[in-house]
């Protein structure tokens, strides 16, 4: 093993052009010659570079459209043969085929392709053969061979090769194979994921293979103890907290990201109603409101719970003002999620350096497809994403009581909530505001009771005359088993109920919620969160 090997012969076949020109200026000035395909040695060309076509080494053309064109013994006998094996330089000399000791390669833009809507045909067409090929070929025999797969390591490479006299260090070539060979995985599992998932229409391929990149370490976990790193999937761009840009504050922690993406999920679901404010703490919503403005949906939701407030991520569905952003920055907060904040906005919370402020851009789809993962000891659970949405000609009411208007309006404002609620969830909500949210117990009753607590306790330190439970309307993320968990929302003031149905005691909780004089809306269909 040679621990410096230096760069005499060079094969650059690119799709991304970005830098190959002032690339293959440095290489022609250190004295490399250059071996290009079609567009490339076109490119090349056109910046003043004198390169051989790849047909002159091969003495054969490129054919079919140029999809052969690389694959040939006097390329990857040029990449993979061992210049310390007798055997191999006989090989060489043998066949007359020439050492090759740089490969830059940036693949078929696949991805790409996919994300603009393009035919099948051309998708397929956007399959690279003889990159990969290239590439696994040069990494492979990376003790010999340099190998670059990233616009943005062409710079790092000019530096190796002028601070090593015109050769590569065999640490810099273990490091670009091993990016080399997550680039050829990342690919593969585009084309596979693409093959399973958009051309078969199969929600569970045999294999599933996943690619994320672009990682960025974190200061720690959940727990100090514990190391996180955020990836990022690779292809086409995703929509999300991960892709927020971040105007201010101090790095965002594992459970900043975990509590800010309950906090964007939730109020997307808003995005194309009234101006609504979400407060999250622990990846549970403590207080929700719409209103008519920001300022005032931000006042009723601390309202609810300003307790578990403090400390808490804000994510609204407007952009951010100046009297939004001076009412938010009363209270500690961590983070700040928007769709974007005006000059004021930004001035006021600049104020406070150690505010996260988060811009999304446009809201993410609630009603976007995907699929879900969750780890578990020795695998991995897989679904699809709870966007299940109910409108109001889904619901069916089975009580002798018809609800109001308004309390259907609660009804489903409630039910909203509640699908991003920790099981089991029960959420009180009155005019466009939540009264009081109990969550992750393990029986329903206990959630009712502590949802009607927190709104006594809030109605306390707001001194309003009575808990906003009083004439509110209660969600229930599942069905009530049994009609101890409705009996509870009715002391508590709740006049309207929506939740699922279908339990084997039905009769028996509709039955207590007629003698209560209640309206009970049934949706079919739950949203437990676990």
């Amino acid at each position: 093993m040679t621990e410096n090997i230096a760069i005499k012969r060079a094969l650059l076949s690119v799709s991304d052009k970005t830098g190959l020109a002032e690339l293959g200026k440095e290489l022609a000035a250190m004295g490399v010659a250059l071996i290009s395909t079609g567009g490339t040695a076109a490119a090349l060309r056109e910046a003043g570079l004198d390169v051989a076509d790849i047909s002159e080494v091969t003495e054969f053309p490129e054919m079919m459209d140029g999809r052969v064109k690389t694959l040939h013994p006097k390329v990857h006998g040029g990449l993979l043969a061992r210049r310390d094996d007798d055997g191999h330089v006989a090989s060489m000399q043998e066949h007359d085929i020439a050492g090759i000791d740089l490969v830059v390669v940036n693949l078929y833009p696949f991805a790409q392709t996919v994300a603009k809507g393009a035919g099948r045909d051309e998708i397929i067409e956007n399959i690279d053969i003889g990159g990969p090929s290239m590439v696994r070929s040069a990494a492979k025999n990376h003790d010999f061979v340099t190998i670059i797969t990233d616009p943005s390591d062409y710079a790092t490479l000019v530096i190796e090769l002028q601070s090593g006299d015109g050769a590569t260090s065999l640490d810099f070539r273990k490091k670009m194979a091993a990016k080399a060979f997550a680039a050829t995985a990342s690919y593969d599992s585009m084309i596979a994921q693409w093959f399973g998932f958009a051309d078969q229409g199969l929600m569970f391929p045999d294999t599933l293979p996943l690619t994320m990149n672009q990682p960025t370490e974190l200061r720690y976990g959940e727990n100090p103890h514990q190391k996180a790193a955020l990836y990022m999937p690779a292809g086409p761009s995703a929509s999300g907290i991960a892709q927020a840009e971040q105007l201010q504050g101090k790095a965002l922690s594992y459970n900043n990201y975990n509590d800010a993406d309950a906090a964007l999920e939730l109020v997307s679901e808003f995005r194309d109603g009234p101006p609504t404010v979400v407060i999250v703490k622990h990846a549970n919503p403590c207080g929700v409101a719409s209103a008519d403005t920001v300022l005032d949906a931000y006042k009723a939701a601390l309202a609810c719970d300003s307790v578990s407030a403090f400390g808490g991520i804000i994510a609204v569905n407007r952009p951010l003002d100046a009297a939004a952003a001076e009412a938010m920055t009363g209270i500690f907060t961590e983070v700040v999620c928007a769709p974007d904040a005006d000059a004021g906005a930004r001035e006021i919370f600049a104020k406070k350096k150690n505010l996260r402020l988060l811009l999304t851009g446009e809201l993410p789809d609630p009603a976007r497809g995907g699929m879900a993962f969750k780890s578990i000891a020795g695998g991995f659970l897989l679904q699809s994403r709870d966007n299940g949405q109910i409108a109001p000609g889904d619901l069916k009411c089975v009580t002798k009581r018809q609800p109001t208007e308004q309390e259907e309006a609660d009804c489903l404002f409630a039910w909203t909530v509640a699908k991003h609620v920790k099981s089991n969830a029960i959420v009180y909500a009155k005019d466009g505001a939540t009264a009081g949210v109990g969550a992750g117990q393990m029986n329903r009753l206990e959630s009712a009771r502590i949802a009607a607590w927190k709104a006594k306790d809030a109605a306390e330190k707001a001194d309003w005359p009575e808990p906003r439970t009083i004439g509110s309307a209660v969600a229930s993320d599942a069905f009530f088993p049994f009609a101890d968990g409705l009996m509870a929302a009715v002391e508590a003031g709740a006049t309207a109920v929506i939740q699922p149905g279908g339990s084997i005691r039905d009769d028996e909780v509709i039955a207590a919620a007629d003698e209560a004089g209640l309206a009970m809306l049934f949706t079919g269909r739950r949203h437990f969160r676990h």
